[in-house]
């Protein structure tokens, strides 16, 4: 199977402003993005939540070969780099529009589509904050602390 949009043409920018007007469309009011090092934001507000998403930058080390493992002059490293940065915003574009029709159809609730995204007080996300300890709950067999400094239930407390 081959990657979404692996061989787009849109460039970045374009998925930006369709990213942008597809918000829009769906009642986001405030809506910004960014890069930092590695990564590119999406950052929105829709039904009083700040929801953010992240995009790993393609790096020209991952592009380095190609799929035969032959090494790449850097001129073919730069355009495959380029190349899966736009197929990457692409992919982000289908995956807004995709959680907010099932939304707007009901299928699924705001919350419970885009929680993981939402940004906490201290800036981290849902995700970032849960899903370490989802994975040591599964590690250790362990439910972690319902609430920081008291104890998770046990069978029979309550």
């Amino acid at each position: 199977m081959s990657t979404y949009a692996a061989k787009t043409q849109v460039s970045p920018e374009k998925s930006r402003m369709e990213i942008e007007q597809t918000l829009r469309r769906y009642g986001a009011d405030a809506f910004g993005f960014g890069q930092d090092g590695s990564r590119a934001i999406v950052t929105f507000r829709a039904h009083g939540r700040a929801v953010r998403f992240e995009i790993p930058v393609p790096t020209a080390s991952e592009h380095r070969y190609d799929h035969h493992g032959y090494t790449r002059t850097e001129k073919q490293i730069e355009t495959a780099r380029a190349q899966a940065e736009r197929q990457r915003w692409r992919a982000m574009l289908l995956m807004i529009k995709a959680k907010l029709e099932a939304v707007e159809s009901g299928i699924v609730t705001f919350q419970e589509e885009f929680a993981v995204h939402f940004v906490l007080p201290d800036n981290t996300t849902v995700g970032e904050w849960l899903l370490p300890q989802v994975d040591h709950a599964y590690e250790t067999g362990q439910m972690p602390a319902l609430l920081p400094g008291i104890p998770a239930l046990t069978e029979g407390a309550g």
